[in-house]
């Protein structure tokens, strides 16, 4: 027998030594792809014989590509290596507020002489997010410069910023795909009775309808009555602002099913000739009638297209210095963990950590908080509270600007700011607590494992390998029942309402911002430019910059993190090693879920999270 775990431990041993070798190797093969790649951008003649010329007059080319986020996630330089080696490609990330600035920036250059929106790469986005960039094409537009569509398809999101162009151009074979809004959910009871499987629920609110998956086959009536309000909210903003901007009544754009049969049959299924006799589309061009158009509206390149700059390399010359007086802005995007942040998570003591440094910064005179969050972790939604307190405490106003979504904790770390700001869109409330244990004792049974043992107290061996005993059940349902009371009671004083008020629009209901403002959960609807407004005018100040607080790389991080992104263009390893679409959507899937468990860390076990307020499809 000691010559087996010999044997197995001189194996793992070298298992060990194989692993470190291949990871080191790995490194050892960027770094030298780094350095090739520096030489090559040092070296190459069309770098360094390049001369400085004067811009030419060309179109704003807006090809948004992925995803548009409030801020980039925080991926480890590692990992970020990792994932493109084996094919998980790393979806590259466009900020809002950078979006919103270059359109503004154009708007003012005399070297654009219009615009092009080019974004069938564009992923769907929330309405929120979609109405600050479509003021930012109004303000461009107002400026006399014309604003052009086109593409060969237009999903949802795509379609909306569409619709501010002054003409839309698409394929003769393309469609416009308008599926309105959902929340639509697995169900996994009758699975989990299958297996064996025991879900504990403790929450507290008619409506917090997470847990139902969980314990249910079908959506409550409950969940189905407060979802269909603000879905339809939601896709009637949508509707009316496209109406307004094509001149076209709403019920051309949400017809029903038969409207839209007879619609499609007068055009022998053609779609994209449906989508112009609607007055969706302008003109059905070709890629070379379209090109032609383009160069003759904003001039040619002389080589079958026209003068435009990628709004990924346009760079206006502007230089501005910090002013003596700043207003901080922290963005808390994601889902809110307890701990340090994590890749697309809201880290409690992240988040605080930069509060607190604005706090402590002389030059900084109010700070805006920026909330795209469903919520999460109890405790780390206050902790990141604390330091708004905190701050507000030390003399300097807090603002907070909710975008899509700031919903239960989302809601928690918004309550104690001087003001909250929402857009109409904005998905916010629920206000509840839940807890969630699953537990495998009948499954394991089934197989004849038992846990079995003494503990000196009730709590001892409770885990997933043992029944839960119904009074460590009840002490678990009091504590969210408390937690509950503190979140109304913390917004009753808060927001100047009483629990009872507070608790009638609670109970885990979601409010869209205009909803939430009847009610008293924010102080008035604006976007992120009139929190900014707001939180000068609290602290008094009329010259200002902003302070965007963020937790940076360290600089080998960064090193690492860019030297590996050139690399991986140049090389172009992330399209050339590529997982099956099948499977990596799955295993994109996967991770997802993976993640969410790892979000699920309080460690009161007492969460305020709505991962339901999602209603738009990526």
């Amino acid at each position: 027998m000691k010559t087996l775990f010999k044997f197995f431990g001189t194996l793992l041993k070298w298992c060990w030594k194989i692993l470190g070798f291949a990871r080191q190797l790995v490194l050892n093969l960027f770094f030298i792809a780094a350095i090739v790649l520096v030489y090559y951008v040092v070296t190459d003649d069309h770098v360094t014989s390049q001369q400085p010329k004067e811009q030419p007059v060309q179109a704003l080319l807006l090809d948004i590509s992925g995803p548009i986020v409030e801020k980039q996630r925080r991926i480890d330089p590692y990992d970020f290596a990792t994932r493109n080696l084996f094919g998980q490609q790393v979806e590259f990330e466009n900020v809002l507020f950078d979006i919103v600035e270059q359109i503004r920036d154009a708007a003012k250059d005399d070297n654009i002489n219009g615009m092009v929106l080019s974004l069938s790469d564009m992923s769907e986005t929330s309405l929120t997010k979609l109405r600050y960039i479509a003021k930012a094409i109004n303000e461009f537009k107002a400026t006399g410069k014309p604003v052009v569509a086109i593409g060969g398809h237009y999903n949802q999101s795509q379609y909306y910023l569409a619709s501010y162009a002054d003409k839309i151009y698409m394929a003769p074979d393309g469609a416009v795909l308008l599926r309105g809004y959902g929340s639509f959910n697995l169900y996994f009871k009758d699975l989990l009775d299958k297996l064996d499987i025991t879900t504990h629920v403790f929450r507290v609110g008619t409506y917090k309808s997470f847990v139902e998956p969980y314990t249910r086959t079908e959506m409550s009536e409950e969940a189905r009555e407060a979802s269909s309000v603000w879905l339809n909210q939601l896709w009637g903003a949508y509707v009316e602002d496209v109406a307004s901007n094509r001149e076209l009544s709403v019920e051309k754009l949400s017809p029903d099913t038969q409207t839209l049969l007879d619609e499609l049959k007068a055009v022998n299924g053609d779609f994209a000739q449906l989508s112009q006799r609607l007055g969706l589309v302008d003109e059905l061009l070709t890629r070379q009638q379209i090109r032609t158009k383009l160069a003759e509206a904003f001039g040619s390149d002389g080589e079958d297209s026209f003068n435009y700059v990628s709004v990924y390399d346009y760079s206006p010359l502007k230089f501005t210095l910090p002013k003596a007086d700043q207003i901080a802005v922290v963005v808390a995007s994601g889902a809110i963990v307890d701990g340090f942040e994590s890749e697309g998570t809201v880290g409690g003591d992240t988040t605080a950590s930069l509060l607190r440094d604005a706090r402590l910064n002389a030059a900084v005179k109010a700070v805006v908080l920026r909330v795209d969050s469903p919520g999460g972790s109890a405790f780390a939604s206050e902790v990141i509270r604390n330091e708004v307190e905190a701050l507000k405490e030390a003399g300097k106003p807090v603002v907070v600007s909710m975008s899509s979504v700031a919903a239960s904790g989302g809601y928690w770390i918004s309550t104690s700011a001087n003001r909250i700001l929402a857009q109409p869109t904005t998905i916010t409330g629920s206000i509840g607590i839940f807890g969630i244990l699953t537990t495998f004792e009948d499954a394991l049974a089934k197989y004849g494992v038992y846990n079995d043992g003494i503990g000196t107290t009730p709590f001892a061996g409770v885990g997933v390998t043992r029944a839960l005993p119904e009074g460590v059940a009840n002490i678990m349902q009091l504590g969210i029942e408390n937690g509950y009371q503190r979140f109304i009671g913390l917004v009753a004083s808060q927001r100047n309402l009483s629990i009872e008020d507070v608790d009638q629009i609670a109970q885990g209901r979601v409010w869209t911002g205009y909803d939430a403002m009847k009610r008293g959960l924010v102080d008035q609807l604006g976007d992120f430019d009139d929190a900014i407004a707001v939180a000068a005018e609290l602290a008094q100040i009329d010259d200002y910059s902003l302070n965007w607080l963020e937790e940076p790389l360290t600089p080998a991080q960064q090193f690492i993190y860019d030297m590996i992104s050139q690399t991986m263009v140049k090389l172009d390893i992330g399209a050339n090693i590529r997982l099956p679409s099948a499977v990596q959507h799955f295993a994109n899937t996967a991770a997802t879920e993976i993640n969410n468990l790892n979000n699920f860390n309080d460690p009161n076990g007492q969460y305020a999270l709505c991962p339901n307020c999602s209603y738009y499809e990526n």
